[in-house]
């Protein structure tokens, strides 16, 4: 089968160096250097730097030339990015191959899933998203891990979920694509929040605290928004939230991190070479708490300290004086 990655970042280079032990995999990258290091020295050494790649894995700066042969095309391009992408690819895809998200972010503006915008680009293509708790520079070395397929399409879940069967991958499918997506976005807003605590050094105890009822805040509104509310509790939910949060690889969790430092967010992410999704996240899961009429307390004060109207300090000050309903309500 012939799979192409659109985006040569950190996890789409690791997808694809995954899937090209058994298919014919191209991976396309927007910089014709990083295309050209994966050809001649099989490294990526701007998203991976340490690791070789497969020598079978071949990569390409010609985004039509990556789309036209592709049997499957897996988006891994960050969500700011994911629609242009996908408009410039439509021309050249072939019809009816399935499309996958790696992308665990919403659109702003249109506060759409990935998959939404998948199916408004590519009508007729079925959509799908790999998700869960997976770091990307831990899988490229081989170490255990889960991944799930969210797809409604019952034929298509169980080929992708071959394709992406690795080693010790191990690879779920999961009907319940609405929940799946919202559990990957979300958690980064959370993840945020964790690492702002470990900026303050406010202890395990406060820490462990935000991520609990972070997970209540995105099960709340992904259920209003039509997830089922077992998914929140799976490896796309609180899986992802604990690997997101806790691990040093996070980039969501290194933003909050240097936040609680008290560097400001303009200094942080002009450090970046990747995308923390949280920071793009985090005002479209406000909107959407206001439409459902719900309150999500830690992504509004996350909110308030990403626009600089509240400093880390303040924003865990505040939430400790909350005063404290039952469990199953609000922070």
């Amino acid at each position: 089968m012939r799979i192409t990655v659109l985006g040569a970042g950190s996890w789409g280079t690791t997808v694809a160096a995954l899937v090209c032990k058994r298919h014919d995999t191209l991976v396309w990258s927007r910089d014709p250097g990083v295309a050209e290091e994966i050809n001649t020295r099989h490294r990526n050494q701007v998203y991976l730097p340490g690791f070789t790649l497969p020598p079978a894995l071949t990569a390409t700066a010609d985004l039509a030339a990556a789309t036209s042969g592709a049997q499957v095309l897996i988006v891994a391009v960050p969500s700011h990015a994911f629609r242009d992408v996908l408009d410039r690819a439509r021309a050249h895809a072939q019809p009816w191959i399935p499309v996958v998200s790696l992308a665990k972010g919403l659109e702003d503006g249109t506060d759409l899933r990935m998959t939404q915008i998948i199916e408004q680009v590519l009508p007729g293509h079925p959509a799908a998203a790999l998700t869960g708790p997976n770091l990307a520079r831990e899988i490229l070395a081989g170490k255990a891990a889960a991944t799930v397929i969210a797809s409604g399409n019952e034929t298509v879940a169980p080929m992708l979920q071959e394709i992406f069967q690795r080693g010790l991958l191990r690879v779920y499918t999961n009907g319940d694509v609405i929940g799946c997506e919202l559990g990957g976005a979300l958690k980064n807003v959370v993840a945020i929040a964790a690492g702002m605590a470990e900026g303050l050094e406010v202890g395990d105890n406060t820490r462990a605290a935000v991520i609990t009822r972070g997970l209540a805040e995105l099960t709340q509104l992904g259920v209003a928004m039509g997830g089922a509310a077992a998914t929140f509790a799976g490896l796309t939910g609180l899986g992802d939230l604990v690997a997101t949060c806790l691990s040093p690889y996070s980039r969501n969790r290194h933003v909050g991190e240097q936040l609680g430092r008290g560097r400001k967010l303009d200094e942080v992410l002009a450090d970046m070479i990747m995308t923390a999704e949280g920071v793009r996240t985090t005002p479209v899961a406000v909107r959407l708490g206001d439409r459902h009429g719900l309150e999500l307390p830690i992504c509004r004060t996350i909110h308030r300290v990403l626009i600089g109207d509240l400093t880390a300090r303040d924003a865990y000050a505040g939430l400790r004086h909350s005063p404290a309903g039952t469990e199953s309500g609000p922070w």
